[in-house]
């Protein structure tokens, strides 16, 4: 039994869980459509480039949620999972997802979007088990703030070595599949790195380096 890890956002879906979550707060009247979505927005360009500090973005985007429960943003986000997310996941995704399953593959999800998204996402894909950015509450309410060490970049392998350290697993024979350049640390670990719709960067370095490139529609 090996380690099969994946990405979430334009991995196992065509699309990013945070942004379109961003558009839904919009929807149900959350946030001001037009200035909160174009701000995110320009963070997001700013991620694409691998220039963003995630801090910076989460600060900005968890402040719908100060003051909130956690059964008041679970509530909403089931639905959202249901219409927007469901659609928009890869079939290719769920074929490798099953064929990992048949193997008896160990299957985690490491992503650097909010836990609250990632984990009903993943429940949705069958996957027991999540790393995300998790959020900090104060007396029952989320305060917008994160806590501990974010799931991006390097810090999906600090994240994910401490996973391995309490389960007692190890990255032997381990597989990770994502499209993004952010995860070129983690998919440097493990020995079959698989690029899936990589960005332009991601794509170079895995032809370089000959990885295994998918085309996951």
């Amino acid at each position: 039994m090996a380690l099969a890890i994946f990405d979430l956002d334009e991995t196992l879906i065509d699309g990013d869980c945070a942004s379109l979550w961003a558009k839904h707060m919009a929807d149900i009247q959350w946030v001001d459509r037009d200035s909160f979505l174009t701000r995110e927005q320009e963070l997001m360009a700013l991620y694409s480039q691998g220039k963003l500090a995630m801090e910076d973005y989460m600060a900005y985007t968890l402040s719908p949620l100060v003051g909130r429960t956690e059964e008041e943003v679970a509530f909403v986000v089931g639905p959202f999972v249901e219409d927007v997310i469901e659609p928009i996941i890869y079939s290719d995704a769920m074929r490798c997802l099953a064929q990992h399953r048949a193997a008896g593959d160990r299957l985690l999800v490491i992503s650097a979007s909010a836990h609250f998204l990632v984990s009903a996402i993943a429940e949705r894909l069958g996957i027991a088990e999540v790393l995300a950015i998790d959020l900090e509450q104060q007396h029952g309410h989320y305060s917008g703030k994160t806590r501990g060490v974010l799931t991006y970049r390097e810090g999906k392998v600090v994240r994910l070595q401490d996973w391995l350290q309490e389960q007692g697993e190890s990255l032997a024979g381990a597989y990770f599949y994502s499209d993004s350049r952010n995860d070129l640390p983690l998919l440097s670990l493990v020995e079959y790195p698989h690029a899936v719709n990589p960005d332009p960067t991601l794509r170079a370095h895995a032809e370089q380096a000959g990885w295994e490139i998918l085309s996951w529609k």
